[in-house]
Order: structure tokens, then sequence, then C-alpha cells
């Protein structure tokens, strides 16, 4: 039943292609109420197949981490294959998601472990950064949803302040500026500077050229973010 009142609704919004795509994201949802995250890969290079439905894997989990499946987050994730690889290409992406469920169970620690081992730190800031984008899509990261971002950067092997600075980036508070150049609010204008080179040089969007696109724009969001940061800092040092 919710496959055909995704397609309805993929319908309205896209039309004919549109509908097919919602109900492949009905079988995503119908997945999803199942509770597991099933997918099979290789211990290779990672192909680009192979990426994008560990991706989608890992978006499951993060969808699941509140025992809600929210539609905003169904949607964000629905929006963002199809803005990154195209209609036709996040319909076969989602197939094959959907045939692969009979496959070995891997959990969030297999499939952090294909991340760690096949794409270079960068890459998997960008997934993080794409990851709390889902859990923020109804507005607001949840304690319970904080905890599982926390567990996959874990996995991934990505450092604490890195974890933080990307949480700046969606849970704001008085300090953010500083938490996303991953410094102290008394740090000097030299430091500040410092930091500014250090994370435009981590984030730069050519230090993921020839990876996944999804990947690439995920960069160019936290570029911006970065150079709001530091501008905000410098005004306040300035003012």
């Amino acid at each position: 039943m919710i496959k055909w009142v995704a397609a309805i609704i993929g319908y309205s919004v896209f039309r004919f292609p549109g509908a097919i795509l919602g109900f492949l994201v009905g079988r995503f949802v119908e997945f999803l109420a199942q509770g597991s995250v099933q997918i099979k890969t290789n211990s290779y290079a990672i192909r680009p197949e192979a990426f994008q439905l560990n991706l989608l894997a890992l978006s499951a989990l993060i969808i699941k981490a509140d025992g809600k499946i929210e539609r905003k987050e169904l949607e964000f994730v629905r929006s963002f294959f199809i803005g990154q690889y195209g209609k036709a290409k996040a319909d076969s992406i989602f197939k094959t998601f959907n045939t692969q469920i009979k496959n070995e169970t891997q959990h969030l620690d297999q499939l952090t472990r294909v991340f760690v081992q096949q794409t270079p730190y960068e890459t998997r800031l960008q997934i993080l950064h794409f990851l709390f984008g889902i859990a923020n899509a109804d507005g607001r990261v949840s304690e319970i949803e904080l905890t599982k971002l926390s567990e996959v950067a874990s996995g991934m092997r990505l450092r604490l302040p890195d974890f933080e600075s990307i949480k700046a980036m969606f849970i704001k508070n008085t300090d953010n500026a500083y938490k996303i150049l991953e410094i102290s609010p008394d740090a000097d204008v030299d430091q500040i500077k410092t930091a500014y080179r250090k994370m435009v040089k981590k984030y730069h969007p050519d230090k993921l050229r020839g990876q996944d696109p999804a990947m690439i724009k995920g960069a160019e969001e936290k570029f911006r973010e970065v150079q709001k940061a530091y501008e905000a800092i410098m005004d306040k040092k300035n003012s």
C-alpha cells in the first residue's frame, strides 16, 4: 500500500517519471519498516554503483534512528539523488537497492568500514555532511539522531573536531562560527586566519576532483559555511 501512495505523490510532483521513482521510494519505505540494512559490496576500490548504494544504506540508518520514518527525510534523500544523478539514474539506484535486500545483512560498522577502506578522508567528511542534512530535513536534529551520527563519524574514523565543525553547521548556537573553524572563542586574529586557511584547504571542492559529484556539492556547501564563519568572526573582531 505504501508504495502506491508514494507513486501518487511522485506523480503529482514529477508526472509520470516521478511516479515511477515514487514507487521505488515506497519500496524504500517498506525496506525501512523491515528494520534491516542489507547491501553487498566488494573489497576493492569502490565503484560508483557501490558508493551510491552504500550511501543509500547509511541514509536508511539515519532515517530510522529515532524510530520514525519522516516524509521530509525521505524527500530529502530522493531529491538529493535526483538532483545529483538525474531521474533515470536515481530510478536505477533505488531499484538496485531494493533488489539487494536479500543479500547478507550489513550493519553500521560494516557500512562505515567500506568507506574507511575505499574512500579518502575528505569524501567521508562529505558523507557525514549529507547525513546531517537528512537528520535536519524536518527542521531539527534530535538527540537520538545526533547519537547515531556520532556513531557513523566514529565508524568512519573522523576526527572529533571535524564532527563538531559539521555539527555546528546544522545545530546553531552562539559560538558556532568558532566551532566551524575548529578554534576557541578567545583565538587571536593570527590564529583565526591560520584556522581559516586550514579549513579552506580541507574543504575546497578541488580536493574531491574526480570523486562522486554528490560529494563535490557537499564540499561546496561546507566551503561556503567556512567562509561565512570566518567573515562573521572577523566582523566581530573589527567592530
